[in-house]
């Protein structure tokens, strides 16, 4: 599958777009205006262009072709509430929009654990949590996009071990690693399209994890 893959030189962007290649997909590289992809274009990987900005239309232009976009895509932990709405909400929502417009069907959304629940929302990162909340929403109850969303725990750097859970009620952290391969396997997984699937690192592969979704 061509997969386009938004925020692709962001800490989990650029694991997806690596465990795309290795499974044999033909990942997009999606980068801010101003971000450099030589890197990616000395792989041979596609590398395009969007501002997050922008309207709709002109982020659907870069999608043509795609079969899937993973939205990967943040504002970072430097920049103040105004961009995590502009980036983590509105930049969101107006890429499903754009997906939609390029006839891009599957759309595979990161956001966070209890992103749902307002209840379990930690203090400093409400705006964060709120965004992805309402994107969240969006992508469920405005599109017809054959979604997954997952909401992983805190993210670390430790070595992925491929091994996984998902449980609602769980709380915890999983590697960047082990969040970008199971994404790529959803991306295959026809039972977890319609899904929203919390995620942390567990004791089960990935495959069977996603065989009983």
């Amino acid at each position: 599958m061509r997969v386009f893959v938004v925020g692709a030189n962001g800490q989990t962007g650029r694991r997806l777009v690596t465990q795309l290649r290795a499974r044999g997909d033909d990942p997009v590289a999606g980068l801010g205006p101003d971000e450099d992809g030589e890197d990616w274009e000395d792989q041979g990987i596609t590398v395009h262009r969007i501002d997050l900005l922008a309207k709709p239309e002109r982020i659907a232009s870069a999608l043509m072709g795609c079969d899937a976009v993973m939205f990967a895509a943040g504002s970072g932990g430097r920049t103040k509430d105004d961009m995590t709405l502009l980036i983590d909400l509105d930049g969101a929502v107006k890429t499903m929009q754009a997906a939609e417009i390029a006839g891009v069907r599957r759309f595979l959304m990161i956001s966070m654990l209890f992103a749902e629940d307002r209840n379990r929302w930690a203090e400093p990162l409400k705006p964060l949590y709120a965004a992805k909340f309402y994107a969240d929403n969006w992508l469920v109850h405005q599109t017809n996009l054959a979604y997954t969303i997952v909401q992983p725990g805190a993210l670390s750097f430790h070595p992925g071990t491929g091994q996984v859970k998902s449980d609602p009620l769980a709380v915890g952290s999983i590697p960047r690693a082990d969040l970008a391969a199971f994404m790529v396997a959803a991306l295959h997984a026809p039972q977890a399209v319609g899904k929203t699937i919390p995620l942390l690192q567990g004791s089960t592969p990935i495959a069977e994890v996603l065989a009983r979704i």
